[in-house]
């Protein structure tokens, strides 16, 4: 029983620090810094984040953290797409936490599904 709870109390203290880092993650980007910096996007993906071709997803109301790792991958070359290998390469840490931050801010309205 005793085994059960330490084994409980690590679970949770692993949880709570990714929760931190999670937090400082999010808290490091530049909503204004990510609205300057987001004119390069806005051709293929909108200063709204609404997508302006049909290739392009829109990043209005992504997820701040999903975006961080999907800017750092096309930056990689882990992701691949044509038109993101030639911008994310020059994209500082700053830079994509910024982006991230401004795109993520932009708040979605979703209406019921049609019937």
């Amino acid at each position: 029983m005793a085994e059960r709870i330490r084994l409980a109390a690590l679970i949770a203290g692993a949880g709570a620090i990714a929760a931190c880092a999670a937090s400082d993650a999010l808290a490091a980007g530049d909503i204004s810094a990510g609205r300057h910096k987001a004119l390069m996007c806005q051709t293929c993906h909108g200063l709204d984040g609404r997508a302006k071709i049909p290739e392009a997803p829109n990043l209005a109301g992504q997820n701040q953290l999903y975006l961080i790792k999907a800017l750092k991958d096309y930056r990689s070359g882990a992701r691949k797409n044509d038109m993101m290998s030639l911008v994310a390469p020059m994209l500082k840490d700053k830079d994509i936490e910024d982006l991230a931050a401004y795109f993520s801010a932009i708040e979605v309205t979703v209406g019921p599904p049609p019937k």
